[in-house]
């Protein structure tokens, strides 16, 4: 890119104040233009398919009107998108920052950092480099499912399934004080209180392929 030409960003975010914040100080920093924002990750991922992309970066929320950046970049991974992408999370959850890394995310900063951090955040992702903040790359994979034995996972399979204490004690030979023992231990794994719970967790991490 030339010397003096300047970053094209393209804002998705939900929260109106966010955005005139942000665009506020881009419009302040002679390295970047703002060419625009987006409310709903489908509204992002069409002017991510564009022939002809009309930024050069995109710094996107977590949790936008429609989806969450997660489902963004794994939707942009199935149709073979490409972009550039910088996360701006409110929300200091280590998991999320995981999930973004397992996606391939360039950029991420939290909106309690100092401006700095994510300006100079632009700056490395627009030039092509990763600039996210410091995570155990060994535990990036981490994930209450990952603690699961085969047979756990088995179990919470069928319990996804709708079976009941009794079907899964009949089906298995063991008794049904056998069949709660292993659920008590099953949500003591997960870290949740009860089948409802396991189930969600289940289903969320099967819709994004970690099971």
């Amino acid at each position: 890119m030339p010397e003096k030409s300047r970053f094209r960003i393209l804002i998705g975010e939900r929260n109106p104040l966010v955005v005139a914040a942000l665009g506020d100080m881009i419009s302040r920093d002679d390295r970047f233009d703002l060419v625009g924002s987006v409310q709903a990750g489908e509204a992002f991922l069409r002017a991510a398919s564009a022939s002809t992309p009309q930024f050069d970066l995109a710094v996107l929320g977590w949790r936008l009107s429609d989806m969450d950046a997660g489902a963004v970049m794994t939707e942009m991974q199935r149709r073979s998108l490409h972009a550039r992408l910088v996360i701006f999370s409110n929300d200091h959850d280590i998991a999320i920052l995981k999930q973004c890394v397992r996606l391939g995310v360039q950029g991420f900063c939290y909106q309690f950092d100092d401006p700095a951090i994510l300006f100079d955040t632009f700056v490395a992702v627009a030039n092509g480099r990763i600039c996210v903040p410091y995570l155990d790359v060994s535990k990036i994979n981490d994930t209450p499912m990952s603690r699961l034995t085969i047979r756990e996972r088995e179990l919470l399979s069928v319990l996804a399934d709708g079976w009941t204490n009794l079907q899964i004690a009949t089906r298995t030979g063991i008794s049904e004080n056998t069949v709660k023992y292993h659920l008590r231990n099953l949500y003591d794994k997960l870290d949740v209180r009860n089948r409802a719970m396991a189930v969600a967790l289940y289903a969320g991490e099967k819709n994004r392929g970690r099971v």
